[in-house]
């Protein structure tokens, strides 16, 4: 057997890579990352594993309405986790639902980022009227709570688009909306990261040897910040998860139409009180867990890649 397939080998394997081994040294971090990541795929697989297709409506039947869990009296190996009003799979809905929040959360955060990175590389590399601008829009956005940003935006595509029209691109309102909540924060960090590296010595050098702007940029200076901007994207994802969630619930956000895990909740608490808390504690057991694991993977990145904390 070769050393490195050993025991002792694969632990000095490890211990040379410290990212590595500081994530294996933290049961927690592994725990959550497995959670998550179980969560993930089970969302992306939807289509392949859920037993049922919540979007079917000529399959639903509502004699399978509000059908407890199979462990409960009256439950069906059919349906394991129970049925809503309508007849619909509450498990094939959860699959479906976190698919729907984690895509939401997803593109929300990316947008964030791009615009955070762009806007913040601009106002920290070349200073004077552009950071000026730039920070006094995010000052003033940030004074607004995120949730009331999200409702004005909603309110303002209500008040523009046809009902029929807003219903197919609710999606697209409420990404729109949780990025315009969520870039400040990136843009204020990557602008504080690029002050700090435009005055080192190799972003001097280029700026002697006569390489553009952009170039620098680019090349140079964003490879610095993605440290920050990595943790803020991993705990925002979370933030933003939640934010759709929060929308929904109200009213605001994804319709019921399209399953996600705010609709499920909401629906589900309208029949708290009536003895079926399956439709509402498992739909809000996945949002927290998925949150979780999200933000303790999130806090662990923070740990490693802060140089403060190290």
């Amino acid at each position: 057997m070769p050393a490195s397939a050993t025991p002792s080998g694969l632990r000095l394997w490890v211990a040379r890579r410290p990212v590595l081994y500081r994530f294996l040294a933290s049961p927690l971090t592994v725990l959550a990352a497995f959670i998550g990541s179980v969560m993930i795929l089970a969302a992306i697989a939807a289509p392949l594993i859920a037993p049922h297709n919540p979007f079917d409506i000529a399959s639903l039947d509502l004699l399978n309405s509000l059908l407890p869990p199979v462990w409960h009296e009256g439950g069906s190996p059919e349906f394991l986790l129970g049925t809503d009003d309508q007849g619909r799979d509450l498990f094939s809905a959860l699959l479906y639902g976190t698919r729907t929040s984690l895509m939401v959360g997803g593109v929300s955060v990316l947008a964030a980022v791009l615009f955070g990175l762009l806007f913040g590389l601009l106002a920290g590399y070349f200073g004077g009227l552009t950071d000026a601008i730039v920070m006094r829009v995010v000052d003033i956005q940030m004074t607004f709570p995120a949730i009331m940003v999200a409702l004005l935006v909603d309110g303002v595509s209500r008040g523009i688009l046809p009902p029929d029209q807003h219903d197919r691109l609710a999606v697209f309102v409420i990404i729109f909306a949780l990025s315009l909540s969520i870039w400040p924060q990136v843009a204020r960090t990557v602008r504080a990261s690029t002050l700090v590296q435009r005055n080192k010595d190799y972003v001097l050098a280029a700026q002697v040897t006569g390489i553009s702007a952009p170039l620098i940029l680019v090349r140079h200076i964003l490879p610095n910040v993605m440290g920050p901007v990595l943790v803020i994207a991993t705990i925002n994802l979370g933030v933003a998860v939640l934010g759709e969630a929060t929308l929904s619930f109200l009213g605001v956000g994804i319709p019921a139409s399209e399953p996600s895990l705010g609709t499920l909740i909401r629906i589900g608490n309208n029949f708290l009180f009536s003895g079926e808390r399956w439709l509402v504690v498992f739909p809000g057991m996945t949002l927290a867990l998925l949150v979780l694991s999200v933000n303790l993977v999130g806090d662990w990145l923070r740990d490693v890649l802060d140089p403060k904390l190290r």
